[in-house]
């Protein structure tokens, strides 16, 4: 059974670009706009990993991955956080948090995200 990806990315760009490379890398992909869709989106089905954006729109990565968390029934779900955000203080919280790891965009290839999904899930 193909592996459940929610990529949480408010760049439309991004997005699809992410999207597309995934589900080419054969997972099957739900990806929402902003944090408070995703918390939606969580409620709902639960997916094996979580590509998480920091800066969104309605609700912002770093508080999406506290209510995840926080939450018995999500808690065990790995999160990757993909941002363009660079400062060490960004990426200490995020895995002060609970991510399990820190990409930045820039810094990615298609093949290096889904290698490091494959790694978590």
């Amino acid at each position: 059974m193909n592996k459940k990806i929610l990529l949480v990315e408010d760049d439309k760009f991004y997005s699809r670009i992410f999207k597309d490379g995934l589900e080419r890398g054969g997972f099957v992909v739900e990806s929402v706009l902003d944090g408070a869709e995703a918390l939606v989106a969580l409620g709902k089905e639960k997916p094996d990993l979580i590509l998480l954006d920091l800066i969104l729109p309605v609700k912002n990565g770093f508080d999406v991955l506290k209510e995840v968390k926080a939450d018995e029934a999500l808690k065990d779900i790995p999160v990757i956080i993909l941002t363009v955000l660079e400062q060490e203080s960004d990426k200490q919280r995020g895995l002060d948090l609970g991510a399990v790891d820190y990409l930045l965009k820039a810094e990615q290839t298609m093949s290096s995200v889904v290698e490091k999904i494959n790694k978590y899930i």
